[in-house]
């Protein structure tokens, strides 16, 4: 049995015998105010104690800021060296955000069961907008800050955090409760994606990000895709529907730890060149920073690389519309089909793992044809693959057939991701690798506080009031939208007159 003992100042737990059902054992004996207190004490007196106070503030920065460079390693151990880390650091960062993704994407296929608990569509979606509410805030924010930190350790602080939230969202029987829960998850998931464009900019060079970053992206296929079977193993594993958190809580927990083992910083940080000189690959923009290794002020990254580009501003606007379509589809995905179409809890986590799973080969190839084809310039791609998810998202409306309804959300799936990604690289392409985190950041708020706040909320609403005939005429109109912002930078890339737009 399961001896544990709660304090409000202090919360340890003894554990004499672990069995698959302790967490959720111990979850359930704590009263909705218990665990309210400790996350509030955990928020209150632990984050606020680490970033704003003169002590926590002195730790976290030293367990934050930046690797210092080392030594150089001699000339004949720099090549092979760099395709050791190179490896071993992509790999990383990909399953690092992957896993970011098992304590997001979870809360969709908890939807039908929270419908079955007595939430309406609205609240749920209600809820399901704090994380985009507060996970744009965050982006922006802690990108600037990521922009000035390890991302080794960056990342894997809101992973476990992330993990630790996820643990206590299926015991939140109300609202205000969980919506409370899900903007501290959507706090900790921006810690995600900053680190991660900071990692890419150093070990990856101009010509080659396209393709590296198209690749990486699929991270949040894998990870959207494979949630469905990690939520059915969950389930059978604790025996009720709450194992969906759980079980995603405990790898994400485990999974940050792992992460810190084999995450590194920048190349310097371990005797090795800049990107930069080591494949001979220089942005024509570098030329107007003075030291490309230098780390910038939060003030001179915000204000003369990021808030003053015009392109930033019009790739930022498209993501609005881009993450509309993209969450106003896979968030509800297992709720239309089991609704309307009457597919089973399995068939539909099977055509929800479609959707991500298709976008692994599309993804890659987008990014191919962006850098090849297109030399570098993102919107043409963006604009032909927006075209082709308006087609298939009225296929998606329109079929009856399963077969045909798999098929158009695959279709979705391998189109939508292009357009995040060539926006992601394109946030990197437009301004400094110092200001990286803060121009992916910026693009992030304005996708998560508009596009997936308005999929969830608004489209909760326009299904409640007028069916999902209106829900699919609002994903048609917000891919011409973004076709619209898109062509503002039909011909742009990285040339020093864009980035000092």
């Amino acid at each position: 049995m399961l001896k544990s003992e709660v304090s409000y100042d202090n919360l340890y737990i003894r554990d004499k015998k672990f069995s698959e059902n302790t967490i959720q054992r111990a979850l359930e004996n704590w009263s909705q105010a218990q665990a309210l207190k400790i996350l509030v004490n955990i928020t209150n007196r632990g984050l606020a104690w680490l970033f704003f106070s003169v002590k926590g503030g002195s730790l976290m920065l030293k367990i934050l800021k930046p690797a210092p460079f080392v030594k150089r390693l001699p000339e004949e151990e720099i090549a092979p060296t760099y395709k050791r880390y190179r490896i071993q650091i992509f790999i990383s960062i990909y399953v690092g955000y992957l896993l970011y993704y098992f304590v997001r994407s979870n809360f969709a296929l908890s939807k039908v069961y929270l419908i079955q608990q007595g939430f309406t569509k609205v609240e749920i979606g209600l809820v399901a907008s704090a994380l985009g509410l507060s996970y744009g805030i965050s982006k922006f924010v802690m990108g600037n800050v990521s922009d000035r930190s390890n991302p080794r350790y960056f990342l894997a602080i809101g992973l476990i955090l992330s993990g630790i939230v996820n643990l206590f969202l299926p015991n939140a029987n109300n609202i205000a409760f969980m919506f409370i829960l899900m903007l501290l998850n959507g706090w900790f998931q921006g810690m995600g994606w900053p680190p991660c464009g900071r990692i890419m900019t150093h070990w990856f060079s101009d010509s080659e990000r396209g393709v590296k970053m198209s690749i990486w992206n699929t991270a949040h296929n894998i990870g959207g895709g494979f949630i469905a079977t990690i939520a059915l193993m969950g389930v059978s594993l604790f025996g009720t529907w709450k194992g969906i958190f759980y079980l995603p809580s405990i790898i994400a927990i485990v999974g940050g730890i792992v992460y810190t083992i084999f995450a590194r910083d920048t190349p310097q940080s371990v005797g090795l060149p800049p990107i930069e000189e080591f494949k001979n690959d220089y942005p024509e923009y570098e030329m107007e920073v003075k030291d490309a290794e230098e780390e910038l002020s939060a003030k001179e990254i915000l204000f003369k690389y990021v808030l003053n580009n015009k392109f930033l501003w019009c790739i930022a606007l498209a993501n609005v519309f881009v993450y509309l379509v993209r969450y106003g589809v896979i968030n509800w995905v297992p709720t239309y089909l089991q609704e309307v179409r009457n597919f089973n809890p399995k068939d539909s986590s099977i055509a929800f793992a479609l959707f991500e799973y298709a976008a692994i080969p599309g993804t890659i190839i987008v990014g191919w044809i962006s850098d090849h084809i297109f030399n570098g310039r993102r919107a043409p791609m963006g604009i032909i693959c927006m075209v082709g998810v308006a087609i298939a998202t009225m296929v998606y409306w329109k079929s009856t057939s399963p077969l045909a309804i798999n098929c158009a959300l695959a279709s979705i799936g391998a189109l939508i991701y292009g357009p995040v990604m060539l926006i992601g690289v394109s946030a990197l392409d437009l301004v400094p690798k110092k200001a990286a985190g803060t121009a992916a950041g910026f693009t992030g708020l304005f996708g998560y506080m508009g596009g997936q706040v308005l999929a969830e909320v608004a489209m909760g609403m326009v299904v409640d009031k007028f069916n999902w005939d209106g829900g699919f005429i609002m994903l048609i109109i917000s891919s011409i939208l973004a076709i619209v912002f898109l062509s503002f930078t039909w011909n742009t890339h990285n040339t020093k007159e864009k980035a000092n737009a």
